[in-house]
């Protein structure tokens, strides 16, 4: 079988690894092997981690409901069971910035969640 010496692909495909592994320590900047693993690891962990940013935020957005609920004289469960018999569609996201931003508008849509 003939030899292949590869050429520029080889050289190519590890500068694009290492361009990927930049800013890494020691050698899994410099070195193609450890770099490599560095890179399988790095990419598996951000795919991870952009699933758990979802969740991560979903329950700040929960726990803040839940605090202006509670100022409110209303739990947080009890809120949303409310809202959602009242067919209001906002949202966990919208209704954590109202509560934190605009109380007094909060304080409106939780009186018009008890009329239910």
């Amino acid at each position: 079988m003939p030899r292949v010496k590869r050429g520029f692909k080889r050289r190519h495909r590890r500068t694009r690894l290492l361009k990927k592994a930049e800013g890494f320590y020691a050698a899994r900047s410099r070195l193609i092997r450890k770099a490599s693993e560095a890179v399988d690891r790095a990419l598996a962990t951000s795919y991870v981690g952009r699933k758990r940013k979802k969740r991560d935020y979903r329950s700040l957005w929960q726990t803040r409901i839940a605090a202006a609920a509670k100022l409110s004289g209303m739990s947080y469960s009890h809120l949303m069971g409310m809202l959602r018999k009242k067919r209001v569609a906002l949202d966990r996201k919208m209704l954590a910035m109202m509560a934190v931003d605009h109380p007094s508008d909060f304080k409106a849509i939780v009186t018009f969640s008890q009329g239910a």
